[in-house]
């Protein structure tokens, strides 16, 4: 019977984790230049957009945790169903926006909604065998890299049509899977099984308290902070900057987003185990911080648009540092922390998509504007430069102090 239950469901869950993912990366080339079209130009759009995306990641960490505890007292499907439809209003929300504010409490929304991740972990394995758990939480991780393959690509490409249709066509595809997940879908997580509400559960900030339990785990923790800002720095003025320097279209930004998803892909899913079979974990966190710190550099220093999309791929190494690092902390708890382990990490990315898009978007506004005594649009790259170079001192000294497990 679980068997015949088990498909629908699975095929739900990643239906829905997919969906998260690919409208991230679809407003990813869009959002930007729909609130320029609002304000004007791009450096003064630049800091709203970084407070709409703040807000965005400040409601998704506050709300993640609660999402995942409610699920574990009324169940899996009510509250992917919930997400679901929080999900398609927001796209309604963005596909009919006739003001900036409308923009703001669509992202409230959409964080209050679409903290969803956590449950489809936990549906995963209500319906999977040990056995299958692997493989399954496997299939986790090539649906969040397709999800920001197509998502940015379908964005840049559907906006060529007008900035709002690809709302219109995520908002379609979201309650096409929210009626699927009603009429099919059957819950996982039985009755018996349940418990009841702990606020303490659903807080996140005391999750990260485990990130101290040792210099080594907070070492690590630490440069995983780091590689985190510097990415969300990317990603928060990517379009900003590509648009004020080189003039990219839509078409254009989706396409080098798409990209940055594929080379992901192909690094974390292909590469990064035969590369740390052949040069241990410590020395690819070590190599991979060192080039990353020389391709945002690249990016600065950029003088052709088409420059851009070979850094993208030459950059590839920056993808191996966050898993490695992820990998060397687990490490270093037992069995029964690593659940507690990985909420906080959790929490800590979080932290990073709202302290990233802050500062980077800011940086950009500002020396993009007439109040700058320079002209300079490289300045989140300038920065996510620096960050690299501070992971790179926290690793050599984290590693030069500890024999790690």
């Amino acid at each position: 019977m679980m068997k015949l239950k088990r498909p629908p469901g699975l095929i739900f869950v990643l239906i829905t984790l997919f969906i998260d993912v690919m409208g991230v990366g679809l407003s990813a080339p869009i959002l930007p230049k729909l609130i320029a079209g609002f304000i004007g130009d791009v450096s003064t759009a630049s800091y709203y957009y970084g407070a709409v995306t703040t807000t965005y990641a400040l409601m998704l960490f506050v709300f993640s945790p609660i999402q995942g505890a409610l699920s574990d007292r009324f169940g899996r499907k009510p509250v992917l169903l919930f997400s679901l439809f929080g999900t398609g209003l927001t796209y309604i929300g963005l596909t009919f926006a006739p003001t900036l504010p409308w923009i703001f409490t669509a992202q409230i929304l959409n964080g209050l909604t679409g903290g969803s991740v956590a449950v489809v972990f936990a549906y995963i394995a209500d319906v999977s065998t040990p056995e299958e758990r692997p493989k399954n939480f496997g299939l986790v991780g090539a649906v969040l890299a397709l999800g920001w393959v197509v998502g940015p690509a379908l964005g840049g490409l559907l906006g060529a049509w007008g900035l709002r249709f690809p709302f219109a066509v995520a908002a379609i595809i979201t309650f096409l899977n929210l009626l699927y997940g009603i009429l099919v879908v059957s819950e996982s997580h039985s009755p018996e099984h349940r418990r009841p509400f702990s606020w303490s559960r659903a807080n996140p900030i005391a999750s990260l308290g485990l990130l101290r339990k040792s210099s080594i785990v907070f070492g690590l923790a630490a440069i995983m902070l780091c590689t985190d800002v510097a990415l969300q720095c990317f990603i928060s003025t990517w379009v900003l900057f590509t648009t004020y320097k080189f003039e990219w279209t839509t078409v254009q930004a989706g396409l080098s987003l798409a990209l940055l998803g594929l080379m992901t892909a192909a690094v974390q899913g292909g590469l990064i185990r035969p590369l740390i079979s052949r040069f241990g974990s410590r020395k690819i966190i070590i190599i991979g911080l060192t080039f990353s710190m020389i391709g945002y550099l690249l990016y600065a220093f950029a003088s052709a648009g088409w420059m851009l999309y070979w850094i993208i791929v030459l950059n590839g190494f920056d993808f191996t540092v966050k898993p490695t690092a992820q990998g060397l902390v687990s490490a270093q708890v037992n069995s029964q922390e690593q659940g507690e382990l990985q909420g906080a990490l959790a929490s800590l990315t979080a932290l990073a998509s709202i302290i990233g898009p802050l500062l980077a978007t800011n940086l950009f506004g500002y020396f993009t504007s007439d109040r700058a005594s320079i002209r300079l649009p490289e300045i989140p790259f300038f920065l996510g430069a620096f960050l690299f170079a501070l992971a790179l001192w926290l690793a050599i000294a984290t590693f030069s102090k500890h024999r790690l497990a």
